[in-house]
This record gives C-alpha cells, sequence and structure tokens, in this order.
C-alpha cells in the first residue's frame, strides 16, 4: 500500500531563548518550487529577523536541502533537517527565523535552539498519512444510491461529492489496491448497470 506521512497544515511556534526570539514554522510543500515559495513568504514576513533558517524534505527525487542563512556552518540548517528526517514527514519545508538579541548562543546552543523551533513548528502542524488512491465517478439511480457511500467506503474509499439531477452523480475515491474488487463489487450490487470512472492515481488524507 503506497503511503506517506507529511504535515497536515501550515503553522508556527515560537520561544525565546537568551534574548533571542526563534519562531518555526511548517507547512506542506510537494515541489521545491512550493518549498521556495514558502521559504520567501516567511523571508518577507521577517525582514528585520537576523536569520531565516530552512529545511525541505520531498518524496520526488528524495530530495533534502537545507541551509543556514548565516549562521555558523551546521549549527542551524542541518538540525532543522534532521528533527525534519527523524519526525518521517515528508512534502514538508521548515522555516526557523531568529530574531537576534545580542547574546551569542554557541554552537551547541544553536544547534538545540535551531531543532527546538523546528520541533515546535511540526508538533503546531500536525501530521496527516496520505495513501494512494484513484478518484472516480459513476452515475446510479436514486434506487441504489443510498448504498454506494457504505460500498465505497468497505473498500476503504470515501465520498467526495454528490450531484443530484434525473440520475445521482457520485464522485468519490478509493485506494488503489481495491479499486478492481470495488469495481466487480459494483457490477455485482447493480447487475451491471452501474460502473465507475477512475482518473489518474492521487493521494488522499487516510481518515
Amino acid at each position: 500500500m503506497e503511503r506517506y506521512r507529511t504535515v497536515s497544515k501550515e503553522a508556527s511556534a515560537g520561544f525565546a531563548e537568551r534574548r533571542s526570539r526563534f519562531i518555526g514554522c511548517a507547512k506542506p510543500a510537494r515541489t521545491e518550487r512550493e518549498a521556495a515559495e514558502f521559504i520567501r513568504s516567511v523571508r518577507a514576513a521577517n525582514r528585520e529577523a537576523r536569520h531565516n533558517v530552512y529545511a525541505y524534505v520531498l518524496r520526488s527525487g528524495q530530495t533534502r536541502r537545507c541551509s543556514d542563512d548565516g549562521e555558523p556552518r551546521g549549527t542551524a540548517g542541518v538540525p532543522v533537517l534532521d528533527v525534519l528526517l527523524k519526525s518521517g514527514v515528508t512534502d514538508t519545508a521548515v522555516v526557523v527565523t531568529r530574531y537576534f538579541g545580542g547574546i551569542l548562543l554557541g554552537a551547541g546552543g544553536l544547534a538545540r535552539a535551531y531543532s527546538r523551533g523546528a520541533s515546535l513548528a511540526l508538533e503546531a502542524a500536525g501530521s496527516v498519512t496520505m495513501r494512494a488512491c484513484f478518484p472516480a465517478v459513476l452515475e446510479c439511480g436514486y434506487s441504489c444510491y443510498g448504498e454506494i457511500a457504505p460500498l465505497a467506503e468497505r473498500y476503504g474509499g470515501a465520498v467526495d461529492g454528490t450531484a443530484f439531477g434525473e440520475r445521482v452523480t457520485v464522485t468519490f475515491h478509493i485506494p488503489c489496491e481495491a479499486a478492481e474488487a470495488f469495481r466487480q463489487a459494483l457490477a455485482d450490487f447493480t447487475g451491471g448497470k452501474c460502473t465507475a470512472s477512475f482518473g489518474a492515481k492521487k493521494f488522499y488524507p487516510i481518515g
């Protein structure tokens, strides 16, 4: 079963450490372009900050990137990236902003502070498991409409929308590995009068 974990939403959290203020921000990002846009937006919102350290992990190409953004090498970007990797999430970008308070933290102190900022950001964003599914659509009569959703759910799917006209149009998604079994069950249930059209694979949150 093809699945992965990512953050569920954009979120931020902060703390103070020896007069410096750290703000961790996390957001889902499926491409390097999305990650770069997120990093630019955080920088734009924190123009007076001394550093905007970032890291991101993408499923595409197993991409891993990080930047110390002016902090001593290895004290900021790598710790943020390490938090991301240990959390098990992917398709995720994190930026930890530092407003310098005038007191040096040392290499160890910086690493701990940036790690904490990243951890707080991920905690605030929460996580969700994404599963590979086929989006689908079918038309059915009103007499069997009430059984379509329970049938899809029986095979791990979920209804995304319903339109009522002369017939009922149901849009839904079904796990890729269950699609063929669902197709057969639908044919058996409706006597072959109702079939579903499946689209290209996409990822949907579980639950």
